[in-house]
């Protein structure tokens, strides 16, 4: 099997972001804590184990932050051991071809969706662990006390590479009805859903997406589909990213140049500035996606919420921010996270994000609109990260697809 993985090497990476400046291939290089590998096909670890031959693959950024090195040592994640080993490539829809004979959950043929692989650590439940942890109970398995308890049993491979193997556990049967492309976006679009359902929007709520990547692009959809009757506001950096947004039915798309003004001109808010400060609003919107987690836009994010509002935490990063907390305490402004997805509380039911984001797919509730701009056969990886890298390609959602 063909697979590309990070290793947890703190040199290798400290070198690596160390030389990139000035030797950008250095992330194809030996010294990269990134390795790409062809070697025989593990046996299955258990018998609840299965395997998967990738049909096609979503290139995320979280993914391009480990292949470039971004991840910085002093982020809290760091001093969890977990394992250390993480496979890239999780936005990923294949079809099993063997199972284990004790997997129910799939059977030979299935197109199935993988749930948990990208964040490395095990759970409970692929550890087959009795009795699980609290948050393995309770359907947040990403949040697993026991996720650096290692029994042996582990998965190889994941999405940037020609198969995987999985825990029955991680895994999602889709729907005959949904096609490949739908099936890729099942993952983000329940990061989208999870943050969304995380602090959801109410009718009349003038709400801002900050970043038209994709994750931004899926959380505006997420909240149409949710909550129709709010108003929502998206901040974007390209061209594609606006076309886009407006398809999806954003009521005002805003551009980087000037943003605070037009966030206050949109929520009617007064905005106020003073020497050597961004500035702030008093008054603006009622919930902030964030959803590109770096310092700027979260500090921005903060300053252009509304007093007693809220700023959801989406947009993932390994870096070790600065930033200004006191609209936080002045403002009395509400800072979430949102990790990924999990088991919902939605409409009086119980229901995992997976189920969820299949169910409203299945309604015409949340589809592709054309959010995959490129894609490339996985030989073509090199290229394909290229895109990705630069938007200016007018990238919005790259594809890796697999010969059959």
């Amino acid at each position: 099997m063909k697979t590309i993985y990070f290793d947890k090497d703190v040199p290798r990476v400290l070198l690596t972001k160390l030389l990139q400046p000035l030797w950008p291939g250095v992330i194809w290089s030996r010294i990269s804590p990134v390795r790409w590998v062809e070697h025989k096909a593990p046996e299955l670890p258990g018998p609840r184990w299965l395997r998967v031959k990738n049909n096609q693959c979503g290139i995320c950024a979280t993914d391009l932050a480990l292949l470039k090195a971004e991840a910085d040592p002093r982020i809290s994640g760091a001093a969890v051991p977990g394992i250390q080993r993480i496979y890239l490539g999780h936005e990923v829809v294949g079809e099993v071809v063997e199972v284990g004979a004790g997997v129910t959950r799939a059977k030979v043929g299935d197109r199935v969706v993988i749930e948990a692989r990208p964040f490395g650590s095990p759970n409970c439940h692929t550890q087959e662990l009795d009795p699980p942890c609290r948050p393995c109970h309770d359907g947040q398995s990403r949040f697993c006390e026991n996720g650096s308890i290692d029994v042996g049993m582990n998965g190889v491979g994941a999405g940037w590479g020609d198969s995987y193997t999985a825990h029955e556990s991680e895994i999602w049967p889709v729907p005959h009805d949904i096609d490949d492309d739908h099936a890729t976006l099942i993952e983000p679009l329940a990061v989208a859903v999870h943050a969304v359902l995380r602090r959801q929007p109410k009718s009349g709520d003038k709400v801002l997406v900050v970043g038209g990547g994709i994750i931004g692009l899926l959380t505006l959809q997420a909240i149409k589909a949710l909550e129709p009757a709010s108003e929502v506001t998206i901040l974007v950096r390209y061209p594609q990213q606006a076309e886009a947004a407006h398809v999806l039915g954003a009521h005002h798309v805003v551009f980087e140049e000037d943003s605070y003004r037009s966030m206050a001109e949109i929520t009617g808010a007064k905005l106020y500035n003073a020497p050597i400060n961004r500035g702030m609003l008093l008054g603006g919107f009622d919930l902030v996606f964030e959803c590109v987690g770096k310092a700027k836009t979260l500090l921005d994010s903060l300053r252009w919420t509304r007093s007693r509002g809220a700023v959801i935490l989406v947009g993932t990063s390994f870096t070790y921010l600065d930033f200004d907390p006191s609209p936080i305490y002045y403002q009395e402004v509400d800072l979430i996270g949102s990790n990924t997805f999990g088991t919902e509380f939605y409409q009086g039911r119980t229901i995992h994000t997976f189920d969820l984001v299949i169910e409203l797919i299945r309604e015409g509730k949340l589809r592709e609109s054309g959010l995959i701009t490129h894609r490339f056969p996985f030989k073509s990886l090199r290229q394909a990260i290229t895109t990705a890298n630069d938007k200016r390609s007018g990238a919005i959602k790259v594809i890796l697809t697999y010969d059959a």
